[in-house]
């Protein structure tokens, strides 16, 4: 009896583990299901695949205006209580052509940044650190994403899951949550400076149907060269899209405005640095399939290090594009 009683309850465990998987599968399939349909909802409101497809190149030009509005550390917190007076204004241009090749120019406060993509490799070059190459595989400019690429922001969130809704700037949005699997972010990482998560959240209007709102996060490990404790750095990017106008039939952000936080941590116990940047941009110029425009503008500096750096580390030293 007591035997009979104990293959029951042994029975009736397995039984309820089995469903209980069984029922986390299906809700991972409906939430993959339901992006899928956002994004097809989204690339319907932005033009429609077979007209976002026809394009060949894109050209914009566009004005920013950047500012670091506060620091903190384990002691005080500092404001800048005049940063819409001590604003740093600025300019973009950017090319893109098909498939993953994309130019960037930006320039404010007198220092020039550029970036691009040959298809192959995606590599920058600033005042502070020259021209060196990104590791890992090629993607998108997080600038091209942001209203400017439908595209390109739909192939992005292709992997990603629907994870319910929320408000963002008084519209009722669908929330779309893409994690960087651990592959490629092992291949993103070199040396000490290891990337441990990047998160990224896409928020499109159930009103229209398009992305009104993006927010990325990376959590990087920098090892110390001494054995000493680790340094960790959070980089946390919040963009609102805004100004969708149709430009040759295909709906474009016309503005915006993007804040940044580099949150530094684990050094020693009870020290930390945050320091918060916000940028507003606007587009004054788009234009697709622009004729002449080839692969010849898309070649990387003849100088470029074969060694990366990474995102953190740039943003240490200045302004994300």
């Amino acid at each position: 009896m007591s035997y009979m009683c104990s293959k029951t309850w042994l029975f009736t465990v397995v039984k309820r583990c089995v469903i209980f998987f069984v029922l986390i599968a299906l809700l991972h399939v409906q939430e993959t299901s339901s992006a899928q349909y956002i994004l097809q909802q989204y690339l319907a409101a932005s033009g429609g695949q077979k007209l976002l497809a026809s394009v060949r190149n894109t050209y914009v030009m566009g004005k920013v205006r950047m500012v670091a509005t506060e620091f903190e550390n384990a002691g005080r917190l500092v404001k800048n209580r005049n940063a819409a007076r001590g604003a740093e204004p600025g300019r973009f241009v950017l090319w893109q052509m098909a498939p993953e090749m994309w130019y960037i120019e930006l320039a404010v406060g007198g220092s020039k940044v550029h970036a691009g993509c040959n298809g192959k490799l995606v590599w920058r070059h600033t005042p502070w650190l020259g021209s060196h190459a990104a590791k890992g595989p090629v993607r998108p400019l997080r600038r091209a994403l942001q209203g400017l690429d439908p595209l390109t922001a739909a192939s992005m969130f292709a992997g990603a899951r629907c994870i319910g809704e929320r408000k963002v700037s008084g519209e009722d949005c669908f929330i779309l949550k893409l994690c960087t699997d651990p592959e490629t972010l092992k291949a993103r990482t070199e040396g000490l400076a290891e990337i441990i998560r990047h998160v990224m959240f896409g928020y499109f209007s159930q009103r229209t149907g398009l992305l009104v709102h993006i927010e990325d996060s990376h959590l990087t490990r920098i090892q110390s060269t001494t054995g000493g404790d680790a340094v960790y750095w959070e980089t946390t990017t919040n963009s609102f899209i805004e100004d969708y106008r149709p430009v040759d039939g295909i709906m474009i952000a016309h503005s915006g405005r993007s804040a940044v936080t580099l949150f530094r941590f684990g050094e020693v116990a009870m020290s930390h640095t945050k320091t918060r940047m916000e940028e507003a941009w606007s587009i004054e110029e788009v234009a697709f399939n622009v004729p002449g425009l080839s692969m010849d503008c898309f070649i990387p500096p003849t100088d470029i290090k074969s060694g990366s750096v990474g995102e953190t580390v740039e943003l240490s030293h200045g302004e994300k594009m």
